[in-house]
């Protein structure tokens, strides 16, 4: 039996970004990059991302879509006091659980709030899905929670940080995703069919053409990511010296 990491699972992940105020441009999301770099640290690969509104039927849909598609999903967003924060019934329904008041989540209100300032609005936020884990917040308190492979955080960014560093333990992670660049002064049209080529020779590796303008002139970073640090590697070499028999004069360099 052998437990050579090159055996380990692809382990995978979705986003739902949850709000009506994502969508209509009031707000700014800030938490997709964090989860994305974060995630690939602990070895679970982000497949998929998605904003969606507070609409009910919406979320629960999704929510089901992807829990069965992917190994974890995270959400973000809709767990605060209002009246449109739906998320946590949302994704009570999606597991066909009842809609709980959490014991040891009004406890921690209860403590946090002065006597008399914990009214009914703030104790929507004791409200989890039967039998669901919490997620400690320790910034404001109110918490997240885990249900299945479901994890519900908030959506103000420091809370959602401080949540996920509270949770990274829980995962399972798989091989991370490596990266490497090359940049070239090359504009990324004149070689397009030379790095076509590369990408079928290394089907296993990403390669994605992002091109740039410094000074006036055109250029393009080559980014390529992969599991495996060895065809990483040689994927890299290869593009490195498609670049140069192109007259070109390429820079790499590990990203």
């Amino acid at each position: 039996m052998s437990d050579s990491s090159s055996e380990r699972k692809t382990v995978t992940a979705c986003v739902l970004v949850i709000g009506n105020e994502i969508l209509s441009g009031r707000t700014r999301d800030e938490n997709l990059a964090f989860l994305a770099e974060h995630l690939n640290q602990a070895g679970v690969r982000l497949m998929e991302a998605r904003v969606i509104p507070d609409i009910q039927e919406t979320i629960v849909a999704t929510v089901n879509e992807v829990r069965a598609k992917f190994d974890y999903v995270f959400t973000t967003g809709g767990i605060g006091p209002t009246h449109d924060d739906i998320t946590s019934e949302c994704v009570a329904a999606a597991f066909g659980l009842p809609l709980v008041r959490n014991p040891e989540a009004v406890r921690r209100l209860q403590q946090h709030y002065p006597p008399g300032g914990l009214n009914e609005a703030r104790l929507r936020m004791a409200n989890t899905p039967e039998g669901a884990t919490l997620i400690d917040n320790p910034i404001s308190i109110a918490p997240g929670f885990q249900i299945g492979n479901v994890f519900v955080l908030a959506g103000v960014p420091a809370i959602m940080r401080a949540m996920f560093e509270g949770v990274k333990h829980r995962l399972s992670g798989g091989l991370p995703v490596l990266s490497r660049t090359v940049t070239s002064g090359l504009a990324e049209g004149a070689m397009a069919a030379e790095l076509g080529a590369v990408q079928d020779r290394f089907a296993d590796i990403d390669i994605g053409s992002y091109p740039f303008f410094r000074m006036g002139r055109p250029g393009t970073a080559i980014v390529l990511r992969g599991t495996d640090p060895v065809r990483l590697a040689h994927a890299t070499a290869e593009v490195f010296q498609m670049m140069v028999a192109l007259g070109d004069q390429p820079v790499e360099a590990e990203g």
